[in-house]
């Protein structure tokens, strides 16, 4: 099996739901930029002081700063049987960056999986889309509501709708996706790694081929 992957595709597209659902199967870690920024900011570490003077001013944090919080999260234990990078990168320099960063620690990128979806049905998704607080769980008013309205199925955390999914970030977000990301796709498929996959399908049926890409 395929241990350590990239997850690729648009906003909405499932990439954080597989990769929740994925690393436990896996044994992997599932690696998020935003969680890393959290988490290096709190703990006050060199890299996450420098980052903060850019998050705080509003400012987008530097690629390459990006790239080194990455390369020394990757090279944590949790890493060692894999992991899932999910939402990064984003641009091409990003991609070349995280090859140079992984070089250093020893690793490689097994596969690069991309999430296909029509541009309407991923609007639908994510302006209906919640989040659990606790455990940062996904669910979705229309395709896969929680048992409970507003109450996380698998921890019991509040339900919210994160600000970047009201409908006209969301269009914002599909377009800087379209112009900015979406040129990864020749990036990796030239580099042999790209891996397609359409997750415009129920939720099951995109499991099971997701598991036989990666198998």
């Amino acid at each position: 099996m395929l241990k350590n992957l990239v997850f690729l595709g648009p906003p909405g597209a499932g990439k954080g739901t597989f990769a929740f659902e994925l690393k436990d199967v896996m044994g992997v870690a599932h690696i998020s930029t935003g969680d890393i920024f959290r988490q290096e900011i709190a703990g006050g570490t060199e890299l996450g002081l420098k980052a903060k003077q850019f998050v705080e001013t509003g400012k987008l944090v530097p690629d390459e700063l990006v790239a080194d919080m990455i390369g020394g999260r990757l090279a944590k234990p949790d890493c060692v049987k894999g992991f899932i990078l999910d939402g990064f990168p984003r641009t091409i320099n990003q991609a070349e960056l995280l090859e140079k960063v992984l070089g250093k620690i020893g690793k490689n990128i097994d596969a690069v999986i991309y999430f296909k979806a029509d541009r309407e049905l991923l609007i639908k998704r994510l302006t209906n889309r919640l989040t659990c607080r606790k455990c940062a769980a996904n669910f979705n008013r229309v395709f896969s509501p929680p048992a409970k309205e507003g109450v996380c199925d698998k921890c019991g955390g509040e339900l919210y709708q994160r600000p970047d999914d009201a409908e006209q970030t969301v269009t914002g977000r599909l377009d800087v996706y379209e112009k900015q990301t979406k040129p990864l796709v020749d990036f990796y498929t030239a580099k042999g790694s790209l891996r397609s996959l359409n997750s415009d399908r129920d939720k099951k049926t995109v499991m099971t081929e997701l598991r036989a890409l990666i198998s």
